[in-house]
């Protein structure tokens, strides 16, 4: 007889199931309302799957997720990066650690992690039911009764990882929990101004951004896609500032700093370029790292004629050149997806978990782990490793429980 649910197949749910063991995975089932499972972990990192980040200090690595911070460092003590690396290697996923720390199978497939998640959890005997979604989960007295659209079935424990659905929230607050708002994380800014048009694709190395309204800023490399503005330097803003940002309706100013110099060392560095080039063209001889697109844009906005050599330039031209590059103002109205990973700020309220376990401290015999908590991170492979150390814990506390 069936003892433990798994609700929800994700990364959360499937690490879980992978860690129980055949004593305990033989009595467990897993309830998948799509038709494959781990849906998540297929298109994360462009299909290469960003397996987690090679941080490997539990304090350090909590800094990267700006809610549930303080509470992981404990998680991440007992189940860390390198634990994850150490327990694919052990079962033949062979992992690279790129040069930016970001994790990944040796074999760039997310099907290599898929497979090893589903080849561990069929050995231990976990049962999955595919396209059977839960519809209702009712407290009894020594167990839970679950309705799906298929039958319903008796457990004496949940293991909750449904992710962040509307439904998946309903449920878990009928059950007693407290939710904190739902709101995106991880997105980037939709910005039409002319000063961006025709440069998708321009990127830069790393670009100071900041948002005045919230006092928030950030730093790392900057994109110019067909929408807006993009890369990491963006999401940092929008996962730390995802509550404000939509409290703002996602219509507000940043400043945006290209060039890793301040305005004073931006004119110094222009006024030197002007001594030492006198006699060049302004268009021609682009002085900065970036792409002469990008430059050329910047004069046209500053109405620099093209015929015009460094000699020319005036000491009020160089000031608004120098101000373009290092205060420019962007209006952002809107907000869009980053590739097809949506991260969501909000969930179960962390005081009502026992970071321990995983346990609910309101229901006993409930765990949650995975987005529906609310934990999130920025892009890297951390949200992924916070599933796999939250589902780690369930696992090896119920083992004990034997």
């Amino acid at each position: 007889m069936k003892e433990i649910a798994i609700i929800g197949g994700g990364a959360a749910g499937f690490f879980t199931a992978a860690n129980l063991g055949k004593d305990l995975g033989r009595k467990t089932a897993i309830f998948e309302q799509a038709s494959s499972p781990l849906q998540k972990v297929r298109i994360s990192g462009g299909g290469r799957c960003n397996v987690t980040h090679a941080c490997f200090d539990p304090a350090e690595l909590a800094e990267f997720y700006p809610r549930g911070k303080k509470e992981l460092i404990s998680v991440f003590h007992k189940f860390q990066p390198g634990d994850t690396m150490a327990w694919f290697d052990e079962r033949g996923v062979q992992l690279k650690i790129e040069d930016d720390n970001r994790v990944f199978p040796v074999s760039d497939s997310s099907l290599t992690i898929i497979e090893c998640l589903l080849n561990a959890a069929e050995k231990n005997g976990v049962e999955i039911k595919y396209s059977e979604g839960v519809q209702k989960i009712e407290k009894k007295d020594e167990g839970f009764l679950i309705r799906t659209k298929a039958d319903e079935y008796f457990f004496k424990k949940i293991i909750f990882t449904p992710g962040s659905s509307p439904k998946a929230i309903e449920m878990i607050r009928n059950l007693g929990h407290s939710i904190v708002p739902l709101v995106p994380s991880l997105f980037t800014f939709n910005i039409k101004d002319h000063r961006l048009d025709g440069l998708m694709g321009i990127s830069f190395e790393s670009a100071e951004i900041s948002i005045p309204e919230i006092k928030m800023d950030a730093e790392g490399p900057l994109l110019i896609t067909h929408w807006g503005l993009s890369g990491p330097g963006i999401l940092k803003l929008s996962a730390w500032g995802a509550v404000e940002l939509n409290r703002l309706n996602y219509r507000f100013e940043i400043r945006v700093n290209f060039i890793q110099k301040d305005i004073e060392e931006c004119i110094e560095f222009l006024n030197q370029i002007k001594t030492e080039h006198s006699k060049k063209s302004v268009y021609k001889l682009n002085p900065f790292l970036f792409p002469k697109r990008f430059w050329h844009r910047i004069l046209e906005v500053c109405e620099i004629s093209e015929d015009m050599n460094w000699s020319n330039l005036s000491k009020k031209q160089i000031q608004i050149i120098s101000a373009e590059l290092t205060e420019g103002v962007y209006k952002v109205n809107g907000k869009s997806t980053f590739k097809d990973e949506f991260v969501t700020a909000g969930g179960v309220d962390l005081k009502e978990i026992n970071l321990k376990t995983m346990e609910s401290r309101k229901i006993l015999n409930l765990f949650v782990a995975g987005e529906i908590l609310n934990i999130d991170a920025i892009t890297g492979g951390f949200n992924f490793q916070a599933c796999w150390s939250e589902g780690y814990l369930i696992s090896d506390f119920l083992n004990k429980s034997i």
